[in-house]
């Protein structure tokens, strides 16, 4: 008899693709899809995806509705789980190869604090500004309607945050969400502002029964170790490749 896969197994195949899970699942209102391919709203994210085996390789007609997504002469951000770049077809561009790492937070029981607060659309100026000096990733002028965004404040002034992203698989046991954004402005690094934010946003991840995880550079060693201190355990290989669309 076929066993039937359990929650946790589902969840594990979902985290490969989380661009497709998000945007066929619980976010699908933040982009658009087309055959097997995905895309964010361009003023929400970069990010797409289309089926891709480990080495690279998609269907011409998969890769011809990813065109279709982005317009010609477009740009999007391919990710996925695997330890190389995507084999594009004739006429695509591969502007930037990006190495990345998925982090697991099964075991981080995160933990609320009182310093944190929440952001809301009053504080959308200070986050992109925020984001603009200390470039956390990808941040546009849609990316905080994602989910629930926390910062710390010094004098008034926005000097920290962290937030919630993508949201993979289902609700529960069944579900995934990413925390992103993590940032704190030079002058105030080194006194555990990431770590607390974090574990902040993780805490109500967490109290919604979902998993946290996060991404990062497979090069940015100090954020990996931070993580790993907090619990996190590396997971999976990750690709965050930039591609242009033929102009034709």
């Amino acid at each position: 008899m076929t066993s039937v896969p359990d929650v946790s197994d589902r969840l594990e195949s979902v985290l490969n693709d989380p661009v497709t899970s998000t945007l066929r699942g619980r976010l699908r209102a933040f982009g658009a899809t087309r055959g097997g391919a995905v895309r964010f709203d361009p003023e929400v994210s970069p990010f797409g995806a289309l089926p891709l085996d480990r080495d690279g390789h998609g269907s011409a007609g998969d890769w011809a509705d990813l065109a279709a997504l982005c317009g010609p002469g477009g740009e999007v951000v391919v990710v996925r789980a695997a330890d190389g770049p995507p084999r594009v077809p004739a006429g695509w561009e591969l502007l930037r190869a990006i190495p990345g790492v998925q982090m697991d937070g099964s075991a981080v029981p995160g933990a609320p604090t009182d310093d944190v607060v929440e952001l809301g659309p009053a504080d959308r100026a200070e986050m992109a500004e925020l984001t603009a000096r200390t470039r956390p990733g990808p941040w546009l002028a849609r990316t905080a309607e994602l989910g629930r965004y926390l910062g710390v404040r010094h004098d008034g002034r926005l000097v920290a945050m962290a937030g919630e992203r993508m949201r993979l698989g289902g609700e529960g046991a069944a579900g995934a969400t990413e925390i992103s954004a993590v940032c704190t402005d030079p002058q105030y690094r080194g006194r555990g502002l990431a770590r607390r934010l974090v574990d902040a946003v993780a805490a109500g991840v967490v109290a919604r029964g979902e998993r946290p995880v996060l991404h990062t550079a497979a090069d940015n060693h100090g954020a990996i170790r931070l993580y790993e201190a907090m619990g996190f355990t590396l997971a999976r290989a990750m690709r965050f490749d930039l591609l242009r669309v033929p102009h034709r």
